[in-house]
């Protein structure tokens, strides 16, 4: 004689645990403490001051400089060295062309840098004047 086949779950939970033995965790001391200080306006405000940052036209002649001179980089490797596998000579040639960005914007910063600083010099002498 065949059992009668019945709709009887196994007492597991999509994760794979019984239902149970599930119990919930208690939170962190420091996580509660974290979300209180913060009241929840802080991470609001610091997304909107990067989205801010993200659309700023410094940084998007920064992300030009980086893509020209790693464009640059490529192509001046792709071209020169024809000897090595194929496997390195892209992994240099992405090396390289991570070096050239990294340098390019160093050297974009620095310029901004230093005609920030001529403009507030020029602005204090003419303050005092």
């Amino acid at each position: 004689m065949a059992k009668k086949a019945t709709a009887k779950t196994s007492g597991k939970t999509r994760r794979g645990s019984t239902s149970k033995s599930t119990k919930a965790r208690p939170k962190s001391r420091a996580l509660v403490e974290r979300r209180v200080s913060e009241g929840g306006r802080r991470s609001s405000d610091a997304g909107d001051a990067f989205i801010t940052l993200l659309q700023s036209p410094l940084v998007a002649e920064l992300v030009a400089v980086a893509a020209t001179a790693a464009l640059a980089a490529l192509a001046e490797q792709g071209f020169t060295s024809s000897s090595a596998s194929r496997r390195s000579r892209a992994g240099n040639a992405v090396k390289a062309a991570g070096k050239a960005a990294a340098a390019a914007v160093g050297r974009r910063l620095s310029t901004e840098i230093e005609e920030i600083r001529k403009a507030s010099n020029a602005s204090k002498g003419s303050a005092k004047a």
